[in-house]
């Protein structure tokens, strides 16, 4: 009897995500240079918790399709800002629930609050921007609200992004620019996969690289080469990437 229990307490609890699985082609795991998000007109506030390090920092992790739905779009024209069809799961409905538990992620928060900081005006609270996250996206990834953040730490601490380009020579500087293909190319040379680069603009108008949208399995697991080739905002062929 209690093994019938116990079989159908987990059965329900498989249930519960499978039963609402989304169909998508791979995730988007995007990290920001902190830098660059603060150098801008808009600027940027610090979390609750003080400065974040000089560290590219997680921005989500992004059920995405490998072709858009319900438009007429190629795939070369995707851009993760104002789309045409459906290039995205969001905000799916789950049975086991939408809204994000702390106590769900509770060991991982010391980690969370380093890697995947707030640098949003709109509230010092990191909680806050995690909560957005998986509402919007961790929602339709399949995963548990524990193994969506735990995977994404993990690829960041497989691919550490600034100790790639670091070793590329490519540091954090207010004078230097980089070429957009030196840091395409460490990157991929270091991780076995090619990833998409988007950048941003400073106070005065020069280029900077903004974030990195690496691509990775539906198990949100390993590296693949990025399917989809997405608008880059990268004007000229070199970049900044500030000091934070």
């Amino acid at each position: 009897m209690k093994l019938a229990v116990a079989c159908g307490l987990v059965l329900s609890s498989l249930l519960a995500v499978s039963s609402t699985a989304e169909q998508f082609d791979f995730f988007y795991f995007v990290q920001q240079w902190p830098g660059s998000f603060c150098d801008t007109w808009r600027g940027c506030c610090f979390p609750d918790t003080g400065k974040p390090a000089a560290d590219f920092g997680i921005h989500g992790l992004w059920p995405n399709y490998a072709q858009c739905h319900g438009g007429d779009d190629d795939a070369s024209f995707f851009s993760i800002v104002g789309r045409r069809g459906k290039c995205w799961p969001e905000y799916c409905e789950r049975e086991d629930g939408n809204a994000l538990s702390p106590w769900e992620i509770r060991d991982l928060v010391a980690s969370l609050g380093r890697n995947w900081p707030t640098l949003s005006c709109r509230s010092g609270d990191s909680f806050e921007f995690w909560s957005y996250e998986w509402k919007k996206h961790g929602t339709c990834s399949n995963l548990r609200p524990h193994d969506y953040f735990a995977r994404a730490l993990a690829l960041k601490e497989a691919h550490n992004l600034t100790a790639i380009l670091a070793a590329a020579g490519i540091v954090p500087s207010d004078t230097e620019t980089y070429s957009l293909s030196s840091v395409s190319d460490a990157i991929a040379a270091a991780t076995g996969a090619t990833a998409n680069l988007q950048c941003n603009r400073d106070k005065d108008g020069q280029t900077q690289l903004y974030q990195v949208f690496q691509c990775v399995d539906r198990e949100a697991k390993k590296l693949i080469d990025c399917p989809l080739h997405m608008r880059s905002r990268c004007s000229g062929d070199r970049v900044k990437l500030p000091l934070f």
